[in-house]
């Protein structure tokens, strides 16, 4: 039984990376920016269920 060697994926994932196009700092700006919203919605989200679930016991 041979055991051929897999590529690691972080090297894949981080050579994909670079073959993109490079962002403007203002691209990048946003992108964080979105990521941050999407965080906080989640949190907000899990709260109110959370307050949701208190008020039925």
């Amino acid at each position: 039984m041979e055991h051929t060697p897999q590529p690691d994926k972080n090297l894949i994932n981080t050579v994909k990376d670079l073959e993109k196009e490079p962002v403007t700092s203002q691209q990048a700006q946003q992108m964080g920016q979105k990521k941050k919203d999407l965080r906080k919605d989640m949190i907000r989200s899990d709260e109110k269920y959370q307050e949701n679930e208190h008020s039925y016991q």
